[in-house]
């Protein structure tokens, strides 16, 4: 009996709630099936295991845990963008990232870890003592330049929370990501956790800037087919000005 596929798969299959006759049709299998691989009274395939994973949307090195536990190969490696094999991805990855000047840009690891930024954003960043290396998830709570730079620092704070456990949610409920949600969570204010009216289309990030504010809004971009587990948890933020004042004054500051 293999109890640890089991038990995981199971597992992720509620995380996603799915019954076990959803997750049998949508893989094109009994449910009965599904009933006996979670029971370990049947071993599954290589392709069951990556069928069912692409059911039920299991991120690639969740996916190598369930092929393990099964007792077979992992099938998904993570490689550090510096090797040859992601040169054209790190070429990518600068081309979007420089093209998006005079705005500021970053890429960012599974914990928001920065590992690339543009020239705007490093501008930016290093005003309240951040660059390539940090986390974002720390900064938000510990660094107190940034939260003073932050003059909605409440409602920052309540989109990241949301985006987090998005995210969590995403990956199986990730401890680290649960944690700083959590903590997160715990610096708002009162009347930034009551029940909100209607909202706007965008909330723009308002950053004091010495004696200017700039106000900005951001788009997360990820690569589509990536097979490489740190290639899929890669997320760019761009950001783009809110405001005609922020768009003069980012275009200054570049032109400096």
């Amino acid at each position: 009996m293999n109890l640890a596929f089991g038990d995981t798969l199971k597992t992720w299959r509620k995380e996603r709630r799915m019954s076990q006759l959803e997750l049998g049709l949508s893989a094109e299998v009994s449910s009965r099936h599904i009933s006996f691989l979670e029971t370990g009274r049947a071993r599954p395939s290589r392709d069951m295991v990556l069928r069912l994973c692409n059911q039920l949307q299991v991120p690639r090195a969740a996916r190598n845990q369930l092929l393990t536990a099964a007792g077979l190969a992992p099938a998904y490696a993570s490689r550090a963008l510096s090797e040859a094999e992601m040169r054209p991805v790190l070429a990518a990855v600068d081309w979007m990232l420089e093209r998006h000047a005079p705005f500021p840009a970053m890429a960012m690891d599974r914990y928001w870890r920065l590992v690339e930024v543009n020239a705007p954003a490093t501008r930016l960043l290093s005003t309240v003592g951040l660059g390539p290396g940090d986390s974002m998830l720390t900064a938000l709570g510990q660094n107190e330049e940034l939260r003073a730079a932050l003059e909605n620092l409440d409602e920052v704070l309540q989109h990241a929370v949301a985006r987090i456990r998005t995210e969590s949610a995403h990956f199986g409920k990730d401890p680290v990501l649960d944690e700083a949600a959590a903590a997160l969570s715990l610096g708002l204010t009162e009347k930034a956790q009551s029940a909100p009216g209607v909202l706007p289309a965008l909330v723009p990030t308002h950053f004091r800037l010495g004696e200017q504010r700039l106000s900005l809004f951001s788009t997360f971009t990820q690569f589509g087919t990536a097979e490489d587990i740190a290639l899929s948890e890669l997320k760019i933020e761009m950001m783009f000005p809110a405001d005609e004042e922020a768009r003069e004054l980012l275009t200054a500051l570049a032109a400096a």
